[in-house]
């Protein structure tokens, strides 16, 4: 069983040896990406894989300033 184990390792680390770290590039016979609306020109590989505002909220960091009661919630309610 460990020489199995010896030839499953080696074959995953030889698998992920081979990774490519370069840029994707579009096919020349794949379509251009299409226009968003209310946009003049289709948006750059950057532009679509970058996360917008929704997706990846800002941090607040403010620390509390002094300890505080939580206000009552009337929907947390246990359960039945």
């Amino acid at each position: 069983m460990t020489r199995n184990h010896g030839l499953v390792l080696l074959a995953c680390v030889l698998l992920a040896a081979c990774g490519n770290k370069g840029d994707l590039q579009r096919l020349a016979s794949a379509a251009p990406p299409v226009v968003p609306a209310g946009s003049d020109a289709p948006e750059s590989p950057d532009q679509q894989t970058s996360p917008d505002v929704e997706a990846k909220p800002a941090r607040s960091d403010e620390l509390l300033r002094r300890s505080e009661e939580r206000p009552t919630d009337e929907f947390d309610l246990p359960p039945q």
